[in-house]
């Protein structure tokens, strides 16, 4: 594959860039309503689904993620952000355990 063959796309949700061919990109935006999300994205809209009380399609999942993208996006950074990121990645652990 040519780097030609690559385009530059911006998620929708968190703004992570990544490398992706034209193909995949429109295969994503298919899939969730004409947005382009990062994988990371696509499986928090997925947990969004399973965690939901009542049952929500993919498009509602993806508006519940969005939201809390935009509301995380405009809180300021924690005094202790070291700790608050270690700690965030042991809650996501601790819970994908959980699943199994």
């Amino acid at each position: 594959m040519k780097r030609s063959d690559l385009e530059i796309a911006i998620c929708e949700c968190c703004g992570l860039t990544e490398e992706c061919t034209e193909a995949y990109v429109a295969c994503v935006r298919e899939r969730y309503q004409g947005w382009w999300i990062c994988g990371l994205c696509a499986e928090a809209v997925k947990d969004e689904i399973v965690r939901s009380e009542k049952r929500i399609g993919n498009e509602e999942a993806l508006n519940q993620h969005m939201s809390f993208c935009k509301e995380f996006k405009s809180l300021r950074p924690p005094k202790n952000s070291t700790e608050e990121l270690i700690s965030a990645v042991k809650q996501l652990l601790l819970r994908s355990l959980d699943c199994y």
